[in-house]
Formats: structure tokens, sequence, C-alpha cells
């Protein structure tokens, strides 16, 4: 069984930091770039930060660079994203996604919304 299972949402202050989790099994996790996304209520969903397999090359939104900062551990088949200095604007549900197409670049999978095996979600709200 493919799976992708989100962890870490839940509710914190702005200015707050949380870390979500991506945990991965039933396919190679180490060769294949992850993404996180994330979609608000009555918006359409957006990427966030994707890393690539193999090389580990990283993008981010220019809504949270210097804010956020992906990591992956292979051995661990867990990709993180961290958040920092959060925003209520940051309060969405978080997806993160498996994408094994070589064919376009990973700004492309993030931007374009792009992945092949997608997890359930972890509300993340950002509130006083």
């Amino acid at each position: 069984q493919l799976r992708l299972v989100e962890s870490g949402g839940g509710l914190v202050q702005p200015g707050g930091s949380l870390t979500l989790s991506c945990a991965g099994s039933g396919f190679n996790f180490g060769f294949y770039a992850i993404g996180w996304f994330r979609q608000a209520p009555g918006k359409g969903r957006e990427g966030v930060s994707c890393i690539s397999g193999g090389d580990g090359e990283i993008y981010y939104a220019d809504s949270v660079k210097g804010r956020f900062t992906i990591s992956r551990d292979d051995a661990k088949n867990t990709v993180y994203l961290q958040m920092h200095s959060l925003k209520p604007e940051d309060t969405a549900v978080y997806y993160c996604a498996a994408d094994g197409d070589a064919s376009y670049s990973l700004q492309t999978m993030c931007v374009t919304v792009k992945g092949n095996y997608w997890g359930q979600g972890t509300q993340v709200t950002v509130s006083s």
C-alpha cells in the first residue's frame, strides 16, 4: 500500500513555530521529490516548499522564504517542514505529495501542484 501520512499540525499563536512531518511507505521514498502544499477554505491549493530526491534541491514559495525550512531524512522515509514566525495567513490544511516524474523541474512541481501520491493532510491554525 502506497502511503504518505502527515502529522504535526495544530493550533499555534501568531509568531509561533510548528514542525510538520511527512512519512512515506510502500515506495522508494528516497528517489522521489517531496512537496508540501496547503489549501485554505475558499482558496486553491498552493505549493509551499519542495525538495528533490537524490541531489536535495529545494524550492520555497516567496510567501514562506526565510520562515520555513524543508528537510528530509531518507533513512526514516520522512520529510519535515519547520515553520517559524507563523502568520494567520499560513492557516490551512497542509498536504505532502511525492512525485517521481523527472520530466519537469522541482519549481514546476511546486508551482503547478503536481504529485503522484498524496497524504490526507494536517490542519495548521494560526490564531490568537
